[in-house]
């Protein structure tokens, strides 16, 4: 008989799901997930997860793109192509703004896109959970709170035994 990768409980409600993932983390569960069909406010702070990194590479993103299109310009007016018209200026940093502000969204748009895709895992096309009967419920009506047989608390029965006494619908096998 194959290993399980983990186990879930499906709640009805989300109170259930917040008060099950805070007391997982409260028993030592480090390696837990939880679906739920909608964003759940205080979810994060349950499950103890750390802050993400996707504002700190939008943040790169934008100063990278920004100085990208400054030095683009720059170069291209003052190095590469000068023209002097009237008597101004090479290097006309108002007129860089616009190109300078659109550079800096589009990196720091794309930065964050491929970030998000990174630290999400994505894309992943199958996920042994996808297999669990009922869990095509988590995007519409149930709340799910997974945890993984890599954690270091992990033990078939013992997990198992915790997790039912959360009060859930119901505690199945994820298999790989």
């Amino acid at each position: 008989m194959p290993q399980p990768a983990a186990l879930i409980a499906e709640f009805d409600t989300a109170d259930a799901l917040l008060a099950g993932a805070r007391r997982a983390r409260g028993e030592g569960y480090a390696q837990i997930e939880a679906y739920s069909p909608f964003a759940l406010e205080g979810l994060t702070d349950a499950m103890e997860l750390p802050p993400s990194r996707v504002r700190w590479a939008m943040l790169a993103g934008g100063i990278l793109g920004g100085a990208a299109g400054l030095g683009l310009q720059w170069w291209s007016a003052v190095i590469a192509y000068p023209i002097n018209s009237g008597d101004r200026p090479l290097a006309s940093f108002p007129a860089f703004v616009p190109v300078t502000f659109e550079l800096t969204v589009l990196f720091a748009a794309l930065f964050g896109f491929v970030a998000f895709l990174f630290t999400a895992g994505l894309p992943r096309p199958h996920h042994p959970v996808f297999a669990v009967h009922g869990f095509e419920r988590a995007s519409s009506d149930a709340f799910f709170l997974e945890i993984s047989a890599e954690d270091p608390h992990f033990e078939i029965a013992a997990t198992r035994g915790f997790l039912e006494s959360l009060g859930p619908r119901c505690v199945r096998e994820v298999l790989q």
